[in-house]
């Protein structure tokens, strides 16, 4: 499926509030309500949209620590990165891991309570043998820009 600007301009809109009515989506994106949701349907069955979800405000709630972690592993076969991936997948305190370019394999966020539980995580991952050779943690003092949407008319501008 080929997107045009309006498509963009829909996904725009809607990773920016996934509760807009479509009566005032269409509006921003200067459609009818009938062709837009028509769209929206559309990008949705092509796996364009993959869900909707609430931004929490996790300050509300509590104290919380956010750490950037370097990890560097021993070995750079498959299978190590394989297994790595394995097991930190499933540690709910990792909200992104990303696979970079540089003096280190994996640049990882973790949302923790607090240091001790960053710190038993990593402990216990240092434990398990699972190819960690070395990291390094960066604590988040603050956040003073976070966007929870993509800037998709400039990356896909039409």
């Amino acid at each position: 499926m080929k997107l045009d600007r309006i498509d963009i301009k829909i996904l725009y809109e809607l990773q920016k509030n996934g509760r807009i009515t479509n009566v005032e989506l269409a509006d921003l994106v200067h459609l009818s309500p009938s062709p837009c949701l028509m769209r929206v349907k559309r990008l949705q069955s092509e796996g364009y949209i993959e869900g909707y979800s609430a931004q929490i405000n996790i300050g509300k709630l509590g104290q919380t620590l956010t750490v950037f972690t370097e990890i560097t592993l021993k070995n750079h076969r498959q299978v190590d990165f394989a297994r790595f991936l394995a097991v930190v997948e499933k540690i709910d305190q990792v909200i992104e891991c990303h696979l970079v370019s540089g003096g280190y394999d994996y640049l990882m966020k973790f949302v923790a309570a607090g240091i001790g539980e960053y710190q038993e995580i990593m402990e216990r991952l240092s434990d398990m043998d699972i190819g960690i050779d070395k990291y390094f943690s960066f604590v988040v003092l603050k956040s003073p820009i976070v966007k929870a949407h993509m800037p998709l008319p400039s990356l896909f501008p039409m």
